[in-house]
């Protein structure tokens, strides 16, 4: 195995996560492909789509060439543009045109992942022409699909996985953004703490603190006295902040202590992913 060590989880992440998504689509018929899937304006064929226009990405094959239509209401910048591409392209492929599409990216990606030998330090093309790290492509790609093997599940009834490999790595992935949600975006007062209890599949007690500059930092450490705290299922907590659900909509599962116009604002401006 030439993989570095520290791209290991995330082709292991990966590698779980893909497979469970090949054992949830597998045996769907027709019009399962067509249910709705927590991501606003895609089905189950549009995410298995995306997911496999990623790995394609990844493994170096060209973006196809093709114009979308002016009516997708949830198109709306750039990078979603730029998404979509790869799931319009494939919106009339039939179920076993997707299983099968499925099965050989994930035996060419597999085989890439076996013969990889570049640093993790290595520059590679990502999205819109920009550049970044293999080890943080590999990340945000393990991350990714383990969000969209959620996605799945959840318009196919079939919960599981909330503490597979790649929840780690999403909790990881989520967790880092929590600063800016809290500091830049809800304006949370400076010299203040943010404490986020989440239970469940995977647990995790954070801080996140504003100095005197405004600038917000996640610890471990507990804080007395703070001015806002969320308690949250581990679930509930992905579906925020991968924006499939609003606040109102899962009011019942989260208990916010402290101030109301700043939890308003915080779980106003939770969801992180694009």
């Amino acid at each position: 195995m030439s993989l570095h060590p520290t791209l290991q989880p995330y082709a292991d992440a990966w590698t779980h996560s893909i497979e469970a998504i090949s054992e949830l689509v597998l045996p769907l018929v027709e019009a399962d492909w067509n249910r709705r899937t927590p991501c606003p304006g895609w089905s189950v064929r549009d995410i298995v789509s995306h997911v496999i226009g990623l790995d394609c990405e990844m493994y170096g094959d060209p973006r196809p060439i093709h114009t979308l239509p002016r009516d997708l209401y949830h198109v709306t910048n750039d990078i979603q543009r730029y998404m979509e591409m790869q799931v319009d392209v494939r919106r009339h492929h039939t179920a076993p045109e997707m299983t099968s599409e499925l099965e050989y990216t994930v035996i060419r990606r597999n085989r890439q992942l076996r013969n990889e030998s570049r640093q993790p330090t290595a520059v590679v093309r990502g999205p819109l022409g920009t550049e970044l790290t293999l080890e943080e492509s590999m990340r945000r790609h393990a991350f990714n699909v383990w969000v969209h093997e959620q996605d799945l599940r959840a318009a196919l009834g079939r919960p599981g996985n909330l503490d597979s490999p790649g929840a780690h790595i999403a909790r990881d992935a989520l967790l880092a953004e929590l600063p800016a949600v809290v500091a830049e975006k809800a304006d949370a007062p400076r010299s203040s703490a943010v404490v986020f209890d989440v239970h469940g599949p995977v647990e995790f007690l954070r801080t996140i603190r504003v100095d005197i500059q405004g600038r917000g930092t996640l610890e471990t450490a507990p804080a007395l006295g703070p001015a806002a705290a969320f308690t949250l299922d581990w679930e509930t907590f992905v579906r925020l902040a991968c924006g499939r659900v609003s606040a109102e909509t899962v009011s019942d599962r989260v208990k916010a202590e402290g101030e109301p116009e700043l939890t308003a604002a915080i779980l106003r401006n939770f969801a992180v992913t694009k």
